[in-house]
């Protein structure tokens, strides 16, 4: 375990009261990043990619102490807070029905990204075989910081953005595990009398880390859960989260199991068992707004100090390197998306097929950013080719948060699954103000049925209240949603719905032994079918349902 937690930022030099210097560094870093975060409601370019470019920028101006990125600062202090608010909000029912795909590229992708690469750089720049493996276990964490971030900000649609953002959170746990042990092995810690010897105890190891990452996460989340419901104050459970979120990170840390794997099991549980079991409405307020708001600090310090962190005159001098680097990442990303996503179409699989155009995503919104950073500084500086991985993982990143990133919009546009248009997000704002309002109305006078509001309260805001539902009410029936394309997407919204509607009681008629399984196989094929026809050519014959190759 690292002994200098207390060192948030590692400047140079020192002056003699380092507490007031790390302090004011820490505020003029909150104040470019304040200012970039102003600037960016008018420049028409995602916030935390503009910090990256803002940090290149002034980097070289001196214009804030020479700053450097520590390994403890993102693993220790910035990772778990990350980590933790996206699990946070992570619905575990959207997870469970994208969990094949999920699962397949944060473990198989990532084991089969990590050979990819290290076959490519092994034999195209003649990289040992230990360097490039330690290199494809470091590139292949698709970073929750840089992923989230990014699709929140462009408004991926739900599915997608999902997927996305299960693979960056559970990837980053095998991606860390296989560096650590393939360092192991490098530096000779550990000493294997033969090859099946070594892949024995590896994947001995990973079982372990893993499996242990996810009691320690189960275990700390299940008993924050119970606490929750003994008492209702949000100072203390806004607490209680900060200790969940930091305590199963450092309790794995010290049980050598996985902690990003126990920071997201502890948080998935907390988030969608504690808060609603034992967190009053007023109380997950104010725990979402704190790790909105630590989310929003966090993001903001690690995307300005990675553009601070990296050289740009050290990337001239390393070209062909990076290029190389660059491209065995995304061939390893072409061949784990493209292949593996290929396979969830398969009959037999119970998933849902993943269109081409949303593979194209996967592929291209595989960011990397601070977890690969994180790791390769936390290589020993006496491993061979230290600085040669430390400059194309840094030319790998800086490529793929501004190169990737950059035209991740222009692609969601291009492929037609970008933010809806105005008129129909109008449209939906209006129909969620009222859904909002009927669910206050309703509310209301059910604490009035149970005598907890007195008569004069409930007069004085029922009024209101229904004056608001009438006027959103009102408002939304006066949209005139005739635009071919807006009609489209909300018949496509609902019928995926429908369709979610009519497989989740398929399985339950199958679990009721009321279907045979290779009936139900026939029904589930022939709805996964229907999500790839436009809405025009839905079945909608139910005996077309049960025969899905009659005509």
């Amino acid at each position: 375990m690292p002994t200098s937690l207390l060192i948030f930022l590692e400047t140079s030099p020192v002056p003699a009261d380092e507490t007031h210097f790390s302090i004011t560094v820490l505020i003029a870093l909150l104040l470019v990043a304040s200012g970039v975060a102003m600037a960016t409601k008018w420049v028409r370019l995602p916030y935390t990619l503009a910090l990256v470019v803002v940090g290149l920028v002034i980097s070289p101006m001196h214009f804030l102490p020479v700053v450097h990125v520590s390994p403890e600062l993102i693993l220790l202090i910035f990772l778990p807070a990350l980590l933790f608010e996206a699990a946070w909000n992570l619905k575990l029912q959207h997870l469970r029905e994208n969990l094949l795909p999920i699962l397949t590229l944060a473990t198989v992708g990532v084991g089969l990204s990590v050979g990819v690469i290290g076959v490519i750089l092994h034999y195209g720049i003649g990289l040992g075989w230990s360097s490039a493996l330690i290199f494809g276990s470091i590139i292949s964490a698709t970073d929750p910081v840089s992923v989230l971030a990014l699709f929140k900000k462009l408004g991926a649609p739900k599915r997608l953005t999902t997927i996305i953002e299960g693979e960056s959170l559970f990837n980053d746990g095998t991606a860390v595990v296989v560096f650590r042990i393939l360092l192991g092995i490098v530096a000779g810690t550990t000493a294997f009398n033969s090859t099946g010897q070594v892949i024995f105890s590896s994947v001995r190891e990973f079982c372990i880390v893993v499996f242990g990452g996810l009691a320690v996460g189960a275990i700390i989340g299940v008993t924050a859960s119970t606490l929750t419901s003994y008492f209702d104050d949000h100072l203390l459970e806004i607490t209680l989260t900060t200790i969940v979120a930091y305590g199963s990170f450092l309790l794995a840390e010290e049980m050598h199991v996985s902690p990003v794997i126990a920071v997201l099991v502890a948080g998935l549980i907390l988030g969608n068992y504690g808060r609603q079991k034992g967190m009053s409405p007023t109380t997950q307020v104010a725990v979402n707004s704190f790790w909105e708001y630590a989310a929003f600090v966090v993001n903001s310090l690690v995307f300005l100090l990675i553009g601070l962190e990296i050289q740009v005159t050290a990337l001239s001098e390393n070209l062909g390197a990076i290029a190389w680097a660059v491209a065995a990442m995304l061939g390893a990303r072409i061949i784990t998306v493209y292949g593996l996503m290929g396979l969830m179409s398969l009959p037999n699989l119970r998933s849902e097929p993943i269109s081409l155009r949303w593979q194209h995503i996967f592929f291209w919104g595989g960011l990397r950013g601070s977890l690969s950073i994180a790791l390769v500084l936390s290589l020993p500086v006496t491993l061979p080719g230290r600085q040669t991985l430390v400059t194309m993982v840094f030319g790998a990143v800086i490529f793929s948060l501004l190169v990737q990133g950059l035209t991740i919009s222009p692609l969601l546009r291009w492929l037609k699954i970008s933010t809806p248009q105005p008129e129909l997000q109008a449209y939906e704002a209006a129909r969620g103000g009222l859904l909002a309002e009927i669910a206050a109305v309703a509310e209301l006078d059910q604490l009035r049925g149970q005598g907890l509001v007195t008569e004069r309260v409930y007069q004085a805001i029922q009024p209101e209240l229904e004056h608001r539902r009438e006027s959103l009410s009102r408002r939304l029936s006066q949209f005139d949603l005739t635009d071919q394309e807006v009609d489209i997407e909300l018949k496509n919204r609902m019928l995926r719905h429908l369709i979610a509607v009519k497989k989740a009681r398929l399985a339950g008629l199958l679990h009721e032994g009321l279907l045979s399984e290779e009936t139900y196989q026939e029904l589930i094929q022939t709805l996964d079918a229907d999500l790839t026809q436009s809405p025009g050519e839905f079945v909608s014959s139910p005996a077309q349902m049960v025969s899905p190759g009659s005509e």
